[in-house]
């Protein structure tokens, strides 16, 4: 048993998948009231990696896998973005043979290995009798196993792409829209001044939430998301003439990374994929920004018009949480911190039209939340399509599930 003085019991809390501004706040909601209910509470170090990679011996330095939490440590990451638990994209149920941590090499010797047991006897070594992940929908479907192997688990949303089913936030999600109009704002005085077209590549996997919202407030004339495969043909004719109904001669479309031509699949830097099977995206926005180049003559009275490409990637995702992204992880936190001090686990806390509530957390792998293109957007102008907020939720389209 590890040298951990337990009071109440002990609470485990990690961060994995992406970074996102929002996560250091979280981490010290729950442990500020953790300790003042008189829990401990130890942090587990890169996501899901540390519960694998621990060994089971006190003389053993575990410091990578796992430290205590203290009011002083979480209160100075508090108030600024990542995670100082770090983060990594393990999945414990498929650890690949190169993966297996030296110790468990030869008890573990498949292309790709269930870690589980290992997890289990490492937190049970640790003491710990509540689990709560912060994480997408990748690392919240590892807590789902967790909790069907019987570890109390509630786990808390995040991921900038606001895919989580169930909610309609997710921790990080306003800072990357706020930060994503910021950017677009700045960057099209680049776009006027050289007459061009600017073609902005942002997260979206599955969801095209994030390029959705900025068009939304104004920040692009098109957006074009995974949900729709879309005819670079139509986008050109249209962008040709969004940029010359500009008194500044310009127009802007926003990309989501998994966006796909029509009569394509997604675009992808490399063929080797993480451990829940994703291979890494990027390189839609070069492609849109080559053929509108190439296509502009067709609809541009035979004059080409050039294109500025800017992957806004981790631009969005680092640096300081906004008000909505410090504000809603402390309400998270606490939360479940309520759920598991009135014995409930098996939860995901969650906002629902403006309320803090929670669902049972098999509901992150029983559907995806994608946008309803029926209602939210438009293929024929390839941008978001709205009638009526009356008793919508704060970012509108983000309720719906699929």
């Amino acid at each position: 048993m590890a040298n951990i003085n337990v009071k109440k019991g002990v609470i485990g809390i990690l961060t994995g998948g992406g970074d996102v501004p929002g996560l250091n706040p979280a981490i010290r909601a729950v442990t500020f009231r953790a300790l003042r209910e008189g829990y401990e509470v130890i942090g587990i170090r890169r996501g899901w990696a540390g519960l694998v990679e621990m060994v089971r011996d006190e003389k053993h330095d575990n410091s990578n896998n796992f430290q205590r939490l203290t009011e002083d440590v979480v209160n100075r990451a508090g108030r600024t973005g990542g995670t100082f638990l770090h983060s990594s994209r393990t999945n414990p149920a498929r650890v690949s043979k190169s993966s297996v941590p030296d110790h468990l090499m030869g008890q573990y010797t498949a292309e790709k290995n269930d870690l589980t047991p290992e997890v289990l006897k490492n937190l049970a070594w640790l003491g710990v009798e509540y689990m709560i992940p912060i994480g997408g929908d990748d690392t919240l479907s590892y807590g789902v196993r967790l909790y069907q192997e019987g570890v109390r688990v509630v786990a808390i949303p995040k991921t900038m792409d606001n895919d989580v089913p169930g909610t309609d936030y997710c921790i990080g999600f306003s800072t990357c829209i706020t930060r994503t109009i910021q950017m677009t704002n700045a960057l099209r005085t680049s776009a006027g001044s050289h007459e061009r077209f600017m073609v902005l590549e942002v997260f979206g996997r599955y969801a095209g939430f994030t390029a959705m919202l900025p068009t939304m407030a104004g920040a692009a004339h098109r957006c074009v998301i995974p949900e729709h495969k879309f005819k670079i043909d139509r986008l050109a004719e249209l962008l040709v003439n969004d940029r010359n109904r500009n008194p500044s001669r310009y127009a802007i479309v926003l990309v989501s990374e998994g966006a796909m031509f029509e009569g394509g699949e997604m675009v992808f830097q490399k063929d080797s994929a993480d451990a829940f099977g994703h291979k890494k995206l990027g390189g839609i926005g070069d492609l849109v920004s080559e053929e509108l180049t190439e296509l502009s003559p067709k609809y541009n009275n035979g004059k080409k018009i050039e294109c500025i490409s800017q992957k806004l990637g981790y631009l969005v995702r680092c640096g300081d949480p906004d008000a909505i992204d410090s504000i809603v992880p402390m309400a998270y936190g606490n939360l479940a911190l309520d759920l598991l001090l009135n014995g409930i686990h098996g939860r995901l806390v969650v906002l629902k039209n403006g309320r803090y509530d929670n669902m049972p957390i098999e509901t992150v792998t029983a559907t995806k939340k994608i946008i309803s293109l029926k209602e939210h957007y438009s293929a024929e102008r390839l941008r978001p399509v709205f009638k009526s907020f009356e008793m919508k939720p704060l970012f509108l389209m983000t309720s719906e599930l699929a």
